[in-house]
């Protein structure tokens, strides 16, 4: 005897109370196939702004992830530009020492007696009183022996200048000696002091320059 499929019972997904009302509806609901023109065009219309709306949630993330990058390529050149801000300091403050030193020694050639003069002029309180003044410098030829002593004299010191030959001595440096001090004066060593007080504020400044960041290294800017 052949075994028939047990058949499966009719469902009633809505039920109903004893008095009618609705207890549970059924969950079917007809697909619908039709729409009308009006219905079509809304259908339309929704889905062009939702594809809108995910291009331009996609344009968003891609502008996001190019500041990114945009954002690490800046922090990655930070020290590079630091670097070069560095470098061209003191490039430049070399380069200005470089051109001092030039105009400088035309200076001096052509009026080698001027720092002499100055420093005359600056100590003649302190020389003034004292009875003598010995002067080193290597230029001691008869001519040079009479500018210094009307150097002297220009800058009121009234007693005994003496002379003393320094042959290794540049042309415009010189030595001062009196009873209560002394000065001296020497272009190489005056030109030492400034490149080692340039490097000293070059170092200084290095290590305490403005940090760069993206936003301090872009701002000013359009």
């Amino acid at each position: 005897m052949t075994q028939q499929p047990l058949a499966a019972p009719f469902a009633f997904d809505t039920e109903f109370d004893a008095s009618g009302v609705v207890v549970h509806a059924a969950a079917f609901r007809p697909v619908k196939r039709a729409y009308a023109p009006l219905e079509v065009e809304a259908l339309v219309a929704q889905a062009r702004l939702e594809a809108r709306n995910e291009a331009l949630a996609e344009v968003a993330s891609l502008q996001a992830m190019a500041l990114s990058a945009i954002g690490e390529a800046a922090a990655a050149a930070v020290p590079v530009l630091r670097q070069v801000a560095q470098a061209h300091r003191e490039q430049s403050g070399e380069l200005a020492l470089a051109a001092a030193r030039v105009v400088a020694a035309a200076a001096l050639d052509r009026f080698p007696a001027a720092p002499l003069q100055a420093a005359l002029e600056a100590l003649a309180q302190e020389i003034d009183a004292s009875p003598r003044l010995v002067v080193r410098t290597g230029d001691l030829e008869d001519d040079a022996r009479a500018r210094i002593e009307q150097l002297c004299a220009d800058a009121g010191f009234s007693g005994v200048v003496a002379f003393r030959d320094e042959p290794g001595m540049a042309a415009a440096a010189f030595q001062l000696e009196w009873a209560d001090g002394r000065a001296a004066f020497d272009p190489a060593a005056a030109f030492a002091r400034m490149s080692e007080a340039l490097d000293s504020a070059l170092a200084a400044e290095a290590g305490h320059a403005e940090t760069l960041t993206p936003e301090t290294s872009l701002e000013g800017r359009p």
